[in-house]
């Protein structure tokens, strides 16, 4: 596993923090952004060693072509070439100012700025390294955001004022950029947006951006995230009425022995890219495409923890499928996948386990048990870590700090799993084995797990229910397999986040799953649509 599985999974986990079907009439043009393949090269693997928004970037090019069926026999389309790392990151080629500068980028609908490189970049060793916006060379660019900073001089005792363009910064999960916003013209394919507010990069601080291969993000989530409540390119689009409709859509290509990658389609959606019909689920809550989404299914029987409902996030930046911990070490544990051992897990199972068992047979509140035993207080939703000294070797315990609140949060994980196991009528002894065998499973603190490439026949499939429809992925569809023959590795598709209430539990519900399930983002009816990838 080694050097090779740790990159390998650094560069599928940056952003883990923190629509009705429309056609096109026979006048009216889609535009769409093209998604091309490669495998992986052992000799780009640093480029690896990055986040989700982060891939390998290779020469793209911008063609034209006729559109036919029922997309309209008159229209052109334009497209923007994208490569795939991988099958972990797509990415593409725009153009900022007059003549375009070119730039490649991430297009991300889990944010919602466009930011690149700044040539005012001078002191971060990233920005060398990658294309980098000259306003000076545009005749659009346009000066943006400028206020008055006050300079009170003692002396003279009055008031002078000094010009500053409006700051701005974002954070990631392994990293983060600051700068300043401009406007300029944007373009992605033969679009031209208007006026377009962007962060000019000036500090790319740390690796994370070091060894990038592509320049900057291009994000596609709602205003309502932006930093500096910038208008996100997708809004302009709209607003400017370049696009004849408020759709977008994704079609991913996992064929990773075909050079196509699949394709962003602007202004509705291609009837070549699935099968079937979209079943469509009304955005909750602006921000992310976030909607509500059903029980898990593990082979075809249900993991109880979404029964009731939880949120999700369609989101083309992620890579992998992130969800509860309690959740991803269940479908790791049955696809046979490999964590990290938790001793501390295992004290609580050893130490705690018969009483859990004991207390939710006698109808115990399951919420209210890890408290009730005192390894967490209660906030009145959920159990709360009081900072309860760990009875595992300090040793152990630096081991197992991915386990973000100790004795607390592993406590409510058993409950959870025990739960589930006495719905399912397990004898006692059978479930304290199980649970001992799901602490095996925990994941690492970066989410790696690895499963057998020769286990693939035998593995479950894992179902999503969404909108009342099951959606089912195969262990071909979760499973990153990197490399060819004996020196093949396969990598789980799932991975642990906890998003506490009450925003969580959140899935997203990444490129693993968007690759398998053609995806349309609705913004005139505020609903994402899944149907079949073709």
């Amino acid at each position: 596993m080694g050097t090779l599985f740790k990159s390998i999974m650094a560069s599928v986990l940056l952003c883990l923090l923190l629509f009705p079907l429309v056609f096109c009439s026979p006048s009216e043009g889609l535009y769409r952004i093209g998604l091309k393949k490669r495998k992986f090269d052992q000799s780009n693997r640093v480029a690896a060693q990055l986040g989700s928004k982060e891939g390998e970037m290779y020469r793209t090019s911008i063609r034209k072509y006729h559109l036919g069926g029922n997309l309209g026999d008159s229209g052109d389309a334009d497209i923007v070439e994208l490569k795939n790392y991988m099958d972990a990151q797509y990415f593409g080629e725009i153009g900022i100012g007059t003549p375009p500068q070119k730039f490649t980028v991430i297009f991300d609908t889990g944010s919602s700025n466009l930011w690149v490189p700044s040539s005012k970049c001078y002191f971060s060793v990233a920005c060398y390294l990658h294309s980098k916006y000259k306003s000076k060379s545009s005749s659009t660019y346009k000066k943006n955001g400028l206020f008055l900073l006050p300079i009170y001089l003692k002396v003279l005792e009055f008031l002078s004022s000094l010009l500053v363009c409006k700051s701005a910064a974002i954070h990631y999960g392994t990293g983060a950029i600051s700068g300043f916003f401009s406007e300029d013209h944007v373009q992605v394919g033969d679009l031209i947006v208007k006026d377009q507010e962007f962060i000019e990069a000036t500090k790319e601080p740390g690796v994370t951006f070091l060894m990038a291969k592509f320049d900057g993000i291009l994000g596609l989530g709602f205003q309502e995230i932006s930093v500096g409540n910038a208008v996100p390119v997708w809004y302009n689009m709209v607003n400017q009425g370049i696009v004849s409709k408020p759709v977008f859509s994704f079609w991913f290509n996992r064929n990773a022995d075909e050079e196509e990658g699949g394709e962003i389609v602007f202004g509705g959606v291609d009837p070549n890219h699935y099968k079937g019909e979209h079943t469509y689920v009304p955005v909750t809550q602006k921000g992310y495409w976030q909607f509500n989404m059903g029980d898990v299914l593990i082979d075809g029987k249900t993991t109880g923890f979404c029964a009731s409902g939880c949120a999700a996030i369609a989101d083309s930046g992620t890579s992998l499928l992130a969800g509860p911990t309690s959740i991803i070490t269940e479908v790791n544990h049955a696809i046979g996948a490999s964590g990290v051992v938790s001793q501390e897990c295992k004290a609580v199972v050893s130490q705690y386990g018969q009483t859990i068992i004991e207390m939710l047979l006698a109808k115990d509140e399951p919420r209210k048990i890890c408290s009730q035993i005192g390894l967490c207080t209660f906030d009145g939703t959920r159990g709360v870590s009081m900072g309860i000294e760990s009875v595992v070797n300090e040793n152990t315990q630096r081991a197992s700090g991915g386990l973000r609140d100790g004795m607390c949060s592993t406590c409510e994980l058993t409950v959870v799993w025990v739960q589930n196991q006495l719905k399912q009528n397990q004898t006692q002894d059978r479930i304290l084995d199980y649970v001992n065998d799901l602490c095996d499973r925990l994941p690492s603190p970066m989410g790696e797990s690895a499963v057998d490439c020769n286990n693939l026949a035998s593995m479950p499939n894992v179902s999503f229910t969404i909108g009342g429809k099951t959606f089912e992925l195969t262990p071909e569809q979760y499973v990153l397999k990197v490399g060819e023959g004996d020196a093949a590795q396969c990598i789980s598709g799932f991975t642990a986040l906890d998003v506490p209430p009450p925003r969580g539990p959140l899935w997203i519900l990444g490129d693993v799953f968007m690759g398998q399930f053609h995806t349309v983002f609705d913004y005139g009816n505020m609903s994402v649509g899944f149907a079949e990838a073709a």
